[in-house]
């Protein structure tokens, strides 16, 4: 009994101190005291050997270890470009290969849909500048081919009709003058004025586009013409008629359409990515699908300045002979347009995974090992794509299976160093 309270006493009086010396040093009234200093030191896990040691030294930097199995460098060294590690049976098996980016000439094609048009250089029209009524229409139907001066209608207009009585009439008096004083100076003076009065009335009809023939026939006969024949001015099918026989017809009023189709536009679209590669007087190539084998070469005359809103493309102009006839207005195209782009910095497409905020290469570093880097691109031709920065001649990249690649990476955790070092590069690599 005499032992378990001694047992008892001998606890409380060591907790007791225990709990003074926690409570002194916590106060630094014990911090000159070797004893608790090394009791100190023994419990924070160091050395008695090490006593001397400031504990305020300043901590080791921290080790830290890259993903590419390389050696363990320090934080404050170069960070390094993290890989993942393909072993070369599985590439393999995932059918992985590689390719090395290259300088080399580039060209693109563009390709789209075209129409076959008028020419609007050769369409006429043809109208009247008088009132009157369509007596006789010869030209009676649209898509009919006229001859230059063939005939398209004949005019009754007592506006005109009235012009050509005045004319006889002024022939009529100038020719009295002329007799009754033949060699008078007044004879002379009226014949001068009859004569300027002559020509005024014959400038008029010339006005309302009566030819000189016409003109000539009224003067001879000393009859003026009821009728007034329209003739055309052109070559070409008649594309619009808008009178029919007895109609009334005001001045200005389009009478017929008349289109040459000797040549003819084709208006292809361009969507508005592809503009800043088209240039006047590049040449094309224009072929239909009902002309088999049959192909037309022509440059680019004219780039419409405006853009559609609803298809985001322009228009560009050719024109292309039509000598045998077979092409027609509205018929549809297949336009070809080869572009030059030079020597450029580029790799198949396929090595290139867009994530839609960057594009990503996988860079082959040998023994298994793919960095993920990003890298700028630009213009897209025959399934190559162009690299602006992030890469330079000669560096090996996946150009198969890269999406399996990716897979793995993004599985270890594996992505392009923050901020990207290469692009900050500004390595410009066009050729």
């Amino acid at each position: 009994m005499r032992k378990r309270l001694l047992i008892g006493i001998a606890v409380v009086l060591i907790g007791g101190l225990s709990v003074a010396v926690f409570f002194l040093s916590r106060s630094g009234l014990l911090k000159g005291v070797p004893g608790i200093k090394a009791a100190r030191e023994m419990t924070a896990g160091q050395s008695p050997g090490h006593s001397g040691n400031d504990d305020t030294k300043k901590a080791e930097p921290p080790v830290t270890a890259t993903k590419d199995a390389g050696p363990l460098v320090q934080g404050n060294q170069a960070e390094e470009a993290p890989v993942v590690e393909i072993p070369s049976d599985k590439q393999q098996l995932i059918g992985l290969k590689t390719v090395a980016a290259a300088l080399k000439p580039l060209s693109k094609i563009i390709r789209t849909v075209g129409r076959i048009e008028y020419d609007e250089r050769r369409i006429s029209t043809i109208n009247t500048k008088f009132e009157g009524w369509i007596e006789r229409l010869y030209v009676d139907y649209t898509g009919r081919f006229v001859k230059k001066g063939e005939p398209l209608a004949e005019i009754y207009s007592p506006e005109l009709y009235a012009t050509q009585k005045e004319f006889i009439n002024l022939l009529k008096w100038k020719l009295n003058s002329e007799l009754r004083t033949p060699d008078s100076e007044l004879g002379k003076m009226l014949s001068k004025d009859a004569d300027a009065i002559v020509e005024a009335a014959r400038q008029r009809l010339k006005l309302w586009d009566i030819s000189d023939s016409q003109i000539k026939k009224i003067e001879e006969a000393r009859e003026p013409i009821r009728t007034l024949t329209i003739y055309s001015p052109v070559d070409g099918f008649v594309i619009e008629k808008m009178v029919l026989q007895g109609m009334r017809v005001m001045p200005g009023e389009k009478l017929f359409n008349i289109a040459d189709l000797s040549t003819l536009w084709v208006i292809a679209d361009i969507y508005e990515y592809e503009m800043p590669l088209v240039r006047l007087g590049q040449k094309a190539k224009i072929s239909l699908s009902h002309l088999q084998g049959r192909e037309f070469t022509a440059n680019i005359d004219y780039i419409y300045p405006s853009l559609s809103g609803a298809t985001r493309t322009a228009k560009v102009r050719f024109q292309i002979p039509n000598a045998g006839g077979q092409l027609k207005p509205e018929m549809f195209t297949d336009v070809e347009i080869r572009v030059d782009l030079g020597k450029r910095l580029a790799v198949p497409e396929d090595a290139i995974i867009d994530t839609g905020s960057r594009q990503i290469v996988y860079l082959d570093k040998g023994d298994g090992f793919f960095e993920p880097r990003e890298v700028m691109t630009g213009l897209r031709a025959e399934g190559m794509r162009e690299i602006l920065r992030g890469l330079k001649a000669g560096d090996k990249v996946a150009s198969s299976a890269t999406f399996l690649i990716d897979s793995e990476a993004q599985l270890k955790g594996v992505k392009p160093l923050g901020g990207n070092k290469h692009l900050r590069r500004g390595l410009g690599n066009r050729g």
